[in-house]
């Protein structure tokens, strides 16, 4: 446990920091999900509105570093494929 004033700032303001994080990482999560169930339903014009919804929450995390450059990628480019195709069938 830290000892110097300093250092118990510092494990607070990291505890407050995570929690954050963590409630952030959450909502990209469930943006995520909500594409993946508009997929799963078989709705195009469904899936393609939470994707347009997820993918400027998706990059402002990206920015912040709550997620990793490339895994916002990954993640937009595998659910516009999904969703092109849902369109296309």
């Amino acid at each position: 446990m830290a000892n110097s004033p300093s250092a118990k700032k510092r494990a607070k303001q990291a505890e407050k920091r995570r929690s954050h994080n963590a409630s952030l990482r959450s909502m990209v999560r469930t943006y995520i999900k909500n594409v993946v169930k508009a997929i799963a339903t078989k709705d195009a014009d469904k899936a393609q509105t939470a994707y347009t919804l997820a993918v400027p929450v998706i990059d402002r995390m990206a920015d912040k570093g709550i997620i990793h450059k490339n895994k916002a990628a990954r993640h937009k480019s595998r659910l516009n494929a999904h969703v092109k195709a849902l369109k296309a069938a």
